[in-house]
């Protein structure tokens, strides 16, 4: 343990002990959610974690073990029911629900791999459900569980405020999430509910090595970026964390970037990251 002046107030330490949490979205330990979920774990809040179907539960079932989870099951939100029984067995377990982190997100490959204007209907429909209507489903079933107040936590990226090439129908999804994040907040705020958003920069995931150019995207950001650099998965994890806390209490409705800085760039720093990534 770190060691504090006599002024320092252990009290003021971020604690989420008997904190009861749900994360949606690890599919294995490159996921965004994994490190938020340790952070979650590693501040004392016991968890509730999800698998999308059977070939991604040999990966998650391991990490759930590491998190102590009380609560594993499938939850593929396209799937009737599933999202429910999850809030069953909350309920069941728990009778109580603190947070959720929602970090899913699906779009079929020849849809995000081509231009916006020849986008399927069927394909944007997809995308909008699983990226968008989740977690107006999951705010849905939260707010009877979450009785004193509770945190609702998404993941966006810049393609949602501004074009990143390559990025394709998924640029309008994270537009009509963020939206929805605000909306959700000016609803439950009167609850106590709190609805944020964290747009994070590029990381390697299982879910981004679908994007075409993306190692060039990485090559572009770190040389854009104020920071000189990209940001790390556990430094995404940290940002959920505090979310997760009382320490951003006063905080709804807001879409924190955790970026490197990327996104205060100018739109001539903004049209070289775009360049760059169409040379990958």
């Amino acid at each position: 343990m770190p060691e504090f002046d006599a002024c320092c107030d252990p009290a003021e330490l971020l604690d989420l002990s008997g904190r009861k949490g749900l994360v949606v979205g690890i599919a294995n330990d490159r996921s965004l959610a994994w490190p938020a979920a340790l952070h979650f774990r590693q501040a004392g809040a016991e968890l509730a974690i999800t698998y999308v179907d059977e070939r991604t539960k040999p990966h998650v079932v391991p990490l759930a073990a590491r998190l102590e989870a009380p609560i594993l099951l499938p939850c593929d939100v396209n799937a009737p029911h599933e999202l429910d029984a999850v809030f069953d067995a909350i309920t069941d377990r728990w009778g109580k629900l603190d947070f959720i982190l929602h970090a899913v997100g699906s779009v079929p490959p020849g849809d995000l791999h081509g231009r916006l204007t020849d986008c399927s209907a069927a394909g944007f429909s997809q995308a909008m459900h699983v990226s968008v209507h989740s977690l107006i489903r999951m705010a849905h079933l939260a707010e009877p569980l979450m009785k004193s107040g509770g945190s609702l936590i998404t993941l966006s990226y810049l393609g949602g405020e501004r074009v990143v090439e390559n990025y394709n129908v998924m640029g309008p999804v994270k537009a009509a999430l963020e939206a929805t994040v605000r909306y959700l907040a000016h609803e439950l705020g009167p609850s106590n509910i709190r609805v944020n958003a964290i747009s994070a920069g590029p990381v390697m995931t299982r879910a981004a090595s679908g994007l075409t150019g993306f190692a060039g995207l990485l090559d572009a950001t770190a040389r854009v970026a104020p920071l000189r650099r990209n940001v790390t998965a556990d430094e995404v994890g940290r940002a959920a964390l505090l979310f997760a806390s009382d320490y951003t209490g006063g905080i709804t409705g807001e879409v924190l970037h955790v970026d490197a800085g990327v996104h205060v760039e100018s739109p001539v720093a903004a049209a070289k990251m775009n360049v760059k990534s169409e040379e990958s």
